[in-house]
């Protein structure tokens, strides 16, 4: 019997908040988005006051002092490598991993026993996750990776399960789809759910009980997929996804926005910097590039500019050394020498995606490509064993002018020798 586990990390950005803040365990907690502009993770506490995701932080920030609410900016570095360190130890309970999300991971359980060795099995994940990282997590088992994460769902909600539920059964399968709103499921987004709330659709129960034909003549072959999930038919393989089309690094600067191209520039060099770094961590390369900067659409008092360019490669590539190179020039190319915008955002876009065992070569490409690949691994390989961006190109800059505003800014306790967690003994 195929069976698969969803481990899911528990209000993941503020459980790792709380590893290196255990006075606020139990206490609400919430974190900001890019810029400190709204709320995207809360504690069970904040949610019970009634706190919303997605509310912008100076229209509640009265109200988070005066209920005693902690607050903190994204952490991005932090968070990062606390995914990675709960990923790791998940990686030792099954010979298939397969990571969804910075918080979120598949674990295939199939031929590993009964579901009551299962569920001691993955109680004794949780309780060694927990102990190793600090991070609590729920893990839902059932024989659909669909009805996994609705599994987890039950975990996270239900004490009493100790972190695990587990649908093995035709009667558990029934009992938690009547239970569990059709808007929930995985793989039925907005428009999805528009259009099951017109049929008079509300839980999961009453869309895996239509008939197969009328769900994919109403939504098409992914809708039959989540219903066939549903009901019990695992149809769904994470491995054989296709590779992301496009990535895009951008970002909202602070205050009045930027005005200097060194510092534009500089922003736009760090982003084309991550977006190659992602291409060569999913094994593939981009063949174009666009870069953009906009000025603030709602500020009517200032001129308004806005660059747009494209890059069309020659050879595709996921060099940094190249794709850097090329977003800073077309950005000088398209500068206005006339100083008078304030640059809002700006951003890279790396697109037309292949695999990097798949390059179409060209006969006048005068790049020696064998050299540059030498150098980029011996990059990578010095900044995975030192830390991120060790080493780095001159026009990254360290500038903290295009930096986002995290006033509430954990530190990196994890991740930066000078911010570890001291002790006083």
């Amino acid at each position: 019997m195929e069976l698969f586990g969803l481990a899911d990390c528990n209000n993941f950005f503020c459980s790792c908040e709380r590893v290196f803040h255990p006075d606020l365990n139990g206490k609400p907690v919430v974190v900001l988005s890019n810029n400190d502009g709204c709320i995207i993770a809360r504690s069970n506490e904040a949610k019970a006051l009634g706190l919303k995701m997605g509310q912008p932080f100076y229209q509640v920030k009265d109200q988070l002092e005066k209920q005693g609410v902690a607050v903190f900016s994204s952490n991005y570095n932090l968070y990062g490598d606390m995914s990675h360190r709960v990923m790791s130890l998940l990686s030792g309970y099954t010979p298939h991993l397969d990571i969804y999300s910075v918080d979120e991971a598949f674990l295939d359980f199939s031929g590993m026993g009964t579901t009551e060795h299962l569920g001691e099995y993955a109680r004794g994940m949780v309780r060694t996750i927990t102990k190793g990282t600090g991070i609590p997590i729920s893990v839902g088992i059932a024989p659909t990776k669909t009805l996994a994460k609705m599994a987890s769902k039950f975990a996270k909600k239900y004490p009493r399960y100790q972190g695990v539920a587990i649908i093995d059964t035709e009667q558990k399968r029934q009992k938690a789809l009547e239970l569990f709103p059709v808007g929930d499921v995985w793989g039925i987004g907005r428009q999805f759910l528009k259009r099951l709330e017109y049929y008079g659709i509300s839980t999961a129960a009453e869309f895996a009980a239509k008939k197969p034909g009328w769900v994919q003549r109403e939504f098409n072959l992914p809708g039959l997929r989540t219903w066939k999930e549903l009901n019990g038919e695992n149809c769904i393989e994470t491995e054989s996804m296709p590779q992301k089309q496009s990535i895009c690094t951008s970002r909202s600067f602070p205050d009045s926005g930027l005005k200097e191209l060194a510092h534009v520039e500089e922003a736009v060099a760090n982003f084309a910097a991550a977006c190659a770094r992602k291409l060569r961590e999913q094994h593939t390369v981009c063949g174009a590039i666009t870069v953009f900067a906009y000025t603030s659409r709602f500020r009517t008092d200032i001129p308004q500019n806005c660059i747009y360019q494209n890059i069309y490669l020659q050879v595709p590539t996921a060099n940094q050394q190249e794709i850097v190179s090329f977003a800073c020039n077309a950005l000088r190319s398209s500068w206005n020498s006339s100083n008078i915008y304030f640059y809002k955002k700006a951003g890279v876009i790396v697109w037309d995606i292949t695999p990097d065992n798949t390059i179409q070569g060209d006969l006048f490409d005068t790049v020696d490509r064998p050299r540059l690949q030498a150098l980029m691994n011996a990059i990578d390989a010095v900044n995975h064993k030192n830390g991120h961006d060790t080493i780095r190109m001159a026009t990254q800059g360290y500038s903290k002018q295009w930096h986002l505003k995290t006033e509430h800014i954990s530190r990196q306790y994890t991740t930066n020798l000078e911010q570890i967690i001291s002790i006083k003994a």
